[in-house]
């Protein structure tokens, strides 16, 4: 028997500027796909995604979605 997994997905938005911050945490925007101020990438939960959001999470805003 084959268990199907729901994607479950997450909406995140830059809230503020990495304009001051290190460059691991704006080669970590980038990363994400985030270029400007109140942008939002989609991305699928995975453990690598979480882990970039948890470095940087003082500039995101993170809503999870299914």
């Amino acid at each position: 028997m084959m268990v199907k997994k729901i994607n479950k997905s997450l909406h995140i938005t830059q809230i503020k500027s990495g304009i001051g911050h290190n460059k691991k945490a704006k080669r970590t925007l980038i990363a994400l796909g985030l270029r400007k101020m109140n942008q939002t990438v989609v991305h699928s939960d995975t453990p690598i995604i979480r882990g970039m959001v948890k470095k940087i999470n003082f500039l995101l805003k993170v809503e999870e979605s299914s």
